[in-house]
């Protein structure tokens, strides 16, 4: 009785020591990239990807070496624990390729810096914000707040539509029977106008012309280069400036009618 009394408190030292630890570490690594992200020698994505990284492995080295202390107080030595393991590996090690195939390509993944936390990417059919990426799993947020869990092995293509500036596409329609010259140039002053109140714009809005015959319309494409994350924002705003320029100079805009005919008695 007396001996199980005290093993139950070694245990909970050790479970005491294992928290203190590990939340001592985790404040000393996040120091340590809170002045890396001073000194500004990378980039803020950059930081944040390698922060939780190294705390990743930390709390898994942690987790392992006590596991161990654990382990001998049961009487088995760290060495027979290790030895244990590497035959039980050997027996699963097929089973394990999985596991090694995706630390593998996360390395790659963060050697190759092909994204970083922070990022806006398409993989594997999922959009969303890159939120965490470590060695075996990459951590996307999609827009609608789902979080997905994506193994690494199975990231075969990466589109990251952070690098560098971003596109900004608006295609708007005018009717067949309107002077399309009057047209391009109403809808050019209209996105000169946006570029002059909006600072997210790089390049633009220019009025390419002509892009499709519609079956009722004329479509009219406009392009614009803008600040990464804010294409968006500006297609927005300049479908709204388009449509207020050609509702004031009296330029149809197409749209579905529905003629409803009554038969007499």
């Amino acid at each position: 009785m007396l001996a199980a009394g005290l093993w139950a408190v070694k245990f909970l030292l050790i479970i005491v020591m294992f928290l203190v630890i590990r939340s001592i570490g985790r404040r000393v690594i996040n120091r340590m990239f809170d002045k890396a992200a001073t000194h500004r020698k990378m980039s803020s994505g950059r930081i944040i990807t390698l922060q939780k990284l190294v705390v990743n492995l930390f709390s898994y080295v942690l987790i392992f070496v006590f596991a161990g202390i654990i382990f001998k107080q049961f009487g088995l030595e760290i060495g027979t624990l290790i030895a244990g393991a590497g035959v039980v590996g050997l027996a699963i090690g097929f089973g394990a390729q999985g596991l090694v195939s995706d630390v593998v390509t996360g390395f790659f993944i963060l050697l190759e810096k092909q994204m970083e936390v922070g990022d806006y990417v398409t993989i594997g059919g999922v959009d969303g914000i890159v939120e965490e990426v470590g060695l075996r799993t990459t951590h996307i947020r999609a827009f609608d707040g789902t979080l997905n869990y994506m193994p690494n092995r199975e990231i075969s293509t990466i589109a990251n539509h952070t690098r560098g500036n971003m596109r900004a596409l608006v295609d708007i329609g005018i009717a067949y029977e309107e002077n399309i010259d009057k047209a391009l140039v109403i809808l050019q002053d209209a996105c000169d106008k946006v570029k002059e109140k909006n600072p997210s714009i790089m390049e633009g809005p220019n009025v390419l012309g002509v892009q499709m015959l519609g079956s009722s319309d004329v479509v009219i494409r406009i392009i614009s280069k803008t600040i990464n994350g804010e294409q968006w924002a500006v297609e927005r705003e300049l479908r709204k400036a388009l449509k207020e320029a050609l509702d004031a100079n009296g330029i149809e805009i197409p749209y579905p009618h529905q003629v409803q005919v009554e038969k007499g008695a």
